[in-house]
């Protein structure tokens, strides 16, 4: 029988060539680097020359735990090192552009966190920065780079579904916002810290928007300051559309955390695994109905790996081959400025009621 998604998994298989491997220092010893950087990395032999943290005593756990030889005493240390050339950063996002501006000027190449910031006057200001200093800015938006959803941004740059006109995707989980303190206290929740994934997965496979509406809100009682419920909408040239619901409150034990892609000639479905069991989650799902193919109806795909660690590796290898090669990584500043800006668009027209036209 022949294998369909052959060329699928091909388009999507992340390789960090050995002359690519250039010295990479961390900053942020917390959840996510322990869970997800660092397991993507070693899984694929980059060269993590050392790590820091405000908390050195958890820089040194993570350190050990990881095989890190060197904790720098801080980001200036790093930034003083001739042998660092790409520095991730991962820390609070009204910390990163301190840390990251004069990590810039000593020429070192940036993985930024997600968000880049919460203001976006002052990304942006970080993103001219880095491209005055010509050095490169990434953001670690990763979920473009998860198994199910780069398959099905494959599908449709093959042409398998024909054109694209409509993508949902319907978070209806339990988030334990409780676990991440300095989350849960911010005023804006859910758009800059969980929804902001998967604006930035509609706009890798449709494009950048015309229009943004949408209306957020809380739970009644709730602890979080921010909103923890909410609905967006974006309207693009034509008749394509994108929806987005995340409801965060689910405690009932049914999780969805579902995603779909509508074309003129199939469709293709997924879900996101990781939202049903956080933060061990169970693998993806993805099928593809294709009346071009065909398919005869819903053909599922082999998702093999997951959002976390897996999807890790895929902004520091496009990143690593942007420095060894010239051009731009994916995920460079300059692109999440438009993921960015559709968040905020999406804030402005809760706030105002309205709809808000993106230039």
């Amino acid at each position: 029988m022949k294998d369909v998604f052959a060329p699928i998994r091909e388009a999507i298989e992340v390789r960090v060539a050995p002359q690519h491997k250039v010295p990479i220092a961390i900053v942020g010893a917390g959840e996510i680097v322990n869970l997800a950087h660092l397991p993507a990395y070693r899984a694929h032999g980059l060269n993590i020359v050392g790590i820091t943290d405000v908390d050195l005593a958890k820089a040194q756990q993570v350190a050990e735990r990881h095989g890190i030889h060197k904790v720098y005493q801080s980001h200036d240390e790093i930034a003083r090192d001739p042998g660092v050339t790409i520095v991730d950063i991962a820390i609070f996002p009204w910390l990163q552009h301190q840390v990251a501006v004069p990590l810039l000027d000593a020429g070192k190449h940036l993985l930024c966190q997600k968000p880049l910031s919460y203001d976006l006057a002052e990304a942006t200001r970080l993103v001219e920065h880095a491209e005055q200093k010509k050095r490169l800015l990434a953001v670690n938006q990763q979920l473009r780079f998860s198994e199910s959803v780069a398959a099905a941004t494959a599908m449709v740059k093959q042409g398998w579904i024909g054109d694209p006109f409509e993508m949902t995707w319907d978070f209806h989980v339990y988030t334990p916002w409780e676990a991440w303190p300095w989350v849960a206290a911010q005023p804006r929740l859910d758009l800059n810290q969980f929804t902001i994934h998967f604006i930035d997965a509609v706009r890798t496979i449709l494009g950048n928007p015309l229009y943004a509406y949408g209306t957020q809100a809380r739970e009644p009682g709730q602890p979080e300051a921010g909103e923890t419920r909410t609905i967006s909408v974006l309207e693009f040239q034509g008749e394509t559309r994108a929806l987005l619901r995340s409801f965060h409150k689910n405690r009932t034990g049914d999780p969805r955390a579902e995603f779909r892609i509508d074309g003129t000639q199939g469709s293709i479905r997924g879900t996101i695994g990781l939202m049903y069991d956080y933060p061990r989650g169970r693998a993806d799902t993805l099928e593809l109905s294709s009346r071009l193919l065909p398919t005869d109806g819903w053909l599922p795909y082999p998702v093999t790996t997951r959002w976390i660690p897996t999807a890790f590796i895929g902004p520091m290898a496009s990143l690593l081959k942007a420095v060894a090669n010239g051009g731009l990584p994916a995920t460079n500043g300059r692109d999440n400025l438009a993921t960015l800006k559709i968040v905020h668009a999406l804030y402005e027209s809760g706030r105002n009621h309205s709809v808000v036209k993106l230039s």
